[in-house]
């Protein structure tokens, strides 16, 4: 009696390209897109019309898609030795090099499109944002914490948000921007202690490695500095009690992330960067609900 074993079925181009771009995966870009839709609506001073809206939510998910494969095409030979990323696309071979920077170009190219609607103050941002995305893969092989130069970069949405509603960039913009850095240091150095016994390993710099012991103290400091230049800048603009109650609710969700990164396992510290997006969500919604 013979048996004859099926061949393994391959996934389709498709199916890499979607998980070369994280699809399945919204956290990173529901990062990147919180901030700068509260951008948007407080430089609007409330809803900022649908025009804007699409853009704005179209073009973050296009961005982070390219960036993603920026970053594999740059990580693929450290991403070998991490066992979170070593079954990646562009690490295991499945995509190539050039195939996957294509993807990104496209990508990338649609999302400028989308800026092209708009006008000339965002159009020159979006160029700085777009060098910006490029320069953080590389900066984790010279600055202690790269997860600052992330930080700029995922914060680039707030000044091109009041760009595209006002043609300007006030001091509040970059007041708000200083302000996410931190949310991101918060999140990416949760991100970091995941894989931090790889990276130490192959010689990665992080902000988890740089920080040591100081991490879990640090994150929770990150945390505070983001909730309170934000409550800073915008205490005359929005209203009092609704921020109020968002604050509380905020201060939870730290408290929350101190419970599942305390102990430092990567379980935990993978479940906190993954629902960091609920935090943003919060702060977003009281912005709305405080503007109207």
């Amino acid at each position: 009696m013979s048996t004859s074993v099926l061949p393994e079925s391959r996934p389709s181009k498709l199916a890499l390209y979607l998980d070369l771009i994280r699809w399945n995966r919204p956290a990173g870009w529901l990062l990147l897109l919180w901030p700068s839709l509260s951008a948007l609506w407080i430089a609007a001073q409330g809803f900022p019309g649908w025009h804007l809206l699409v853009v704005f939510v179209l073009g973050t998910i296009l961005m982070r898609s390219a960036g993603c494969c920026v970053n594999d095409v740059a990580d693929r030979e450290f991403d070998k030795h991490v066992k979170r990323t070593a079954q990646r696309p562009v690490t295991s071979g499945r995509v190539g090099v050039k195939e996957a920077l294509a993807v990104g170009g496209v990508l990338a190219f649609v999302a400028f499109l989308l800026v092209l609607t708009t006008n000339t103050a965002t159009i020159a941002w979006s160029v700085l944002g777009l060098v910006l995305s490029l320069i953080y893969p590389y900066a984790k092989r010279h600055v202690s914490m790269p997860q600052a130069v992330l930080g700029v970069a995922f914060s680039f949405g707030i000044p091109m948000a009041f760009a595209a509603v006002t043609e300007a960039v006030p001091w509040q913009a970059w007041a708000l921007m200083a302000g996410n850095l931190f949310w991101v240091l918060a999140y990416d150095t949760e991100y970091a202690m995941v894989d931090r016994d790889d990276d130490l390993k192959i010689g990665m710099k992080t902000s988890a490695i740089t920080l040591g012991d100081a991490d879990v103290p640090a994150i929770i400091a990150f945390y505070l500095v983001f909730l309170g230049v934000w409550t800073a800048v915008l205490w005359g603009l929005v209203n009092p009690l609704v921020w109020g109650a968002m604050l509380v609710v905020a201060l939870a969700q730290v408290v929350w992330h101190w419970r599942l990164i305390k102990d430092r396992t990567r379980e935990g510290c993978f479940k906190a960067f993954r629902l960091n997006h609920w935090l943003g969500f919060t702060v977003f919604v009281g912005v709305v609900l405080g503007l109207v």
